[in-house]
């Protein structure tokens, strides 16, 4: 029986867009700066500011099928060494979370978990969150951590900063149609 949240029903949104924010963010955490370069920050306040709603969404859209990817490769890694993604990524994630109490409201952190777990279960991440009501801007900081987090376990896993974003650019050039779940 298909769900409602099959990935299949989901809009892959702009993925190469969500992919820019999140690797600008992740290239800030290795360069030990707590916040992206000042200039990097401008560029992207300017990118968002430029866009309209419909494209915000798209961007919005992006990122969960991010998430779903990254939740689909990390799902595949723990499988290959009989291990469950949920026990070994989710409670390292909500504590990452909690240690960000200026970005991260605590009241927002179970819906993150949730949208993990969604795609963890082959879930599309945006099409359970909407379930539950419209985004709220309360949520985008802590929708980009979770993004952020995701890329970063990945990277740390492979022992390679840059594969978890090489892994997105890669299907993305080699994917000639869509969708893409998300």
């Amino acid at each position: 029986m298909s769900s409602p949240c099959d990935p299949q029903h989901a809009p892959a949104g702009d993925v190469g867009a969500a992919l820019m924010v999140i690797d600008s963010r992740l290239k800030a955490v290795y360069d030990g700066k707590a916040e992206t370069d000042p200039e990097q920050q401008q560029l992207s306040d300017q990118f968002i500011a430029s866009l309209g709603p419909s494209e915000a969404n798209d961007v919005l859209d992006g990122a969960c099928t991010l998430i779903y990817m990254f939740m689909q490769w990390l799902r595949a890694a723990y499988e290959h060494h009989d291990r469950d993604v949920i026990e070994y990524v989710v409670p390292s994630f909500v504590a990452s979370m909690r240690r960000m109490p200026k970005s991260i409201r605590p009241e927002v952190i179970p819906t993150m978990a949730g949208l993990v777990i969604a795609a963890a279960t082959g879930l599309s991440p945006n099409l359970w969150r909407k379930q539950y009501g419209d985004w709220t801007g309360g949520e985008m900081n802590p929708l980009e951590a979770t993004a952020v987090l995701l890329a970063e376990h990945i990277n740390r896993l492979t022992d390679d900063r840059d594969f978890a974003t090489r892994m997105i650019t890669e299907a993305l050039s080699s994917s000639s149609q869509g969708p893409w779940p998300g």
